[in-house]
């Protein structure tokens, strides 16, 4: 007697099912959050246009949003661990819509300061809290699908929201923070009615973060995430920068080139993280970064916009490749009371990286687009190299 057969599950719900109810609530207020980002895409903007701050002074406020930002992951790994995932998330989102909307009403360079340094604090205190949360809910097998979810989801509103506040800019600065701090609100009131507090209870670690800088295998991962996030934030520092100044494109011309980026992402991200999520995770991260490493340094022949064109295809595929790969290795590495000081040293190497890489990427620019560009396709290769040497200590976790 035959058994019947197994009846393959939709594309659709290979893609999206098997995951639990309150990872979905998470996910939606991500989405909703990154629906309404609207001030940080357009923050140099609002300085001197609005407020009417000199390029310097504009500058020496980013300056202080970054320092905030720096010491953000190392607070929210800790109180994520300590206080809770659910409450640091909630908490931080009510804080970033609280501080949003006092830039908005700051006019003095003094307030501005101000309100600039504690949004920095507290805007990205949300992510080690949701790393440790898709961890705590998500089994490890589902975990890179979910990770890569939510990279979707990011990707998906900050394209829509990019968008919408360009056009409502033109009606008054303010409706972009009033739309900011709102999803900020939903955000917090989605994670608080609708996600359980997952802390291990009872398996209390105390300190701060040096049991974690004590993992050699974190902190090596780390460094190759630091590397890899110097090379793609060159994407919002000197790639722009590159393009006008020595290739000659226009803004519009740019912005076309980079819509491509989007939508990469929204197209094929989703139709391949379940597949990636199945083979090793050192590899297919190596994988990745060595693309985008090799787009990047592809940047230096660029002449045309059809050239541009090219290497974001390719190192858009290597974005693609890398999504949700960070966050289950993260999570692989992490006991579970430590995943938000885990994700918070994580977090950490990307706000680094936001500091860096325009004060390394312009020096290397002052010497030449091939300088910049050789430059930081080899800082790419030199992460792949690292990721796969870190392949086999990170297989035994």
């Amino acid at each position: 007697m035959s058994s019947p057969p197994v009846e393959k599950p939709s594309f659709i719900k290979a893609q999206v099912g098997g995951l639990p109810r309150p990872f979905w609530a998470l996910w939606g207020g991500t989405l909703v959050n990154r629906l309404g980002t609207m001030v940080m895409p357009f923050t140099g903007v609002f300085l001197t246009q609005s407020r009417g701050l000199p390029v310097a002074a504009a500058g020496l406020v980013m300056g202080v949003f970054g320092a905030g930002s720096l010491l953000s992951q190392f607070l929210a790994g800790v109180l994520t661990d300590r206080v809770g995932r659910r409450a640091t998330l909630a908490g931080g989102m009510v804080a970033t819509s609280v501080f949003m909307l006092a830039l908005g009403y700051s006019t003095a360079l003094p307030a501005i300061l101000v309100s600039m340094f504690f949004l920095g604090l507290v805007t990205d205190i949300y992510r080690p809290a949701s790393n440790a949360l898709v961890a705590d809910l998500v089994s490890p097998e589902e975990r890179p699908r979910a990770y890569g979810l939510l990279f979707w989801g990011i990707n998906l509103g900050y394209s829509v929201g990019v968008t919408a506040g360009g056009w409502l800019a033109q009606l008054g600065f303010l409706w972009l923070f009033w739309i900011d701090a709102v999803s900020c609100l939903v955000f917090a009131a989605l994670v608080w009615r609708a996600v359980p507090e997952t802390r291990p209870q009872g398996r209390e670690q105390g300190g701060g973060f040096g049991v974690v800088l004590r993992d050699r295998v974190m902190v090596a991962f780390t460094l190759v995430a630091l590397g890899n996030a110097l090379v793609y934030s060159q994407t919002l520092s000197m790639l722009p920068v590159a393009m006008s100044e020595v290739v000659g494109l226009t803004p519009g011309e740019y912005g076309m080139a980079m819509a491509l980026n989007g939508v990469l992402i929204v197209v094929v991200q989703p139709l391949v993280s379940g597949w990636l999520g199945r083979h090793d995770p050192a590899r297919t991260f190596a994988l990745g970064v060595a693309v985008m490493a090799a787009g990047f340094a592809m940047t230096a022949f660029v002449t045309t916009v059809g050239e541009l064109v090219l290497t974001i295809a390719v190192w858009t595929a290597g974005e693609v490749i890398t999504a949700g790969i960070p966050g289950s290795i993260v999570a692989r590495l992490a006991p579970p009371e430590l995943r938000g000081r885990y994700s918070g040293l994580f977090g950490f190497a990307w706000s680094l990286a936001a500091v860096l890489a325009p004060t390394l990427g312009g020096v290397l620019l002052a010497r030449g687009s091939t300088v910049l560009w050789f430059t930081i396709g080899g800082v790419g290769a030199i992460a792949a190299a690292g990721m796969l040497l870190l392949g086999p200590a990170i297989r035994r976790r």
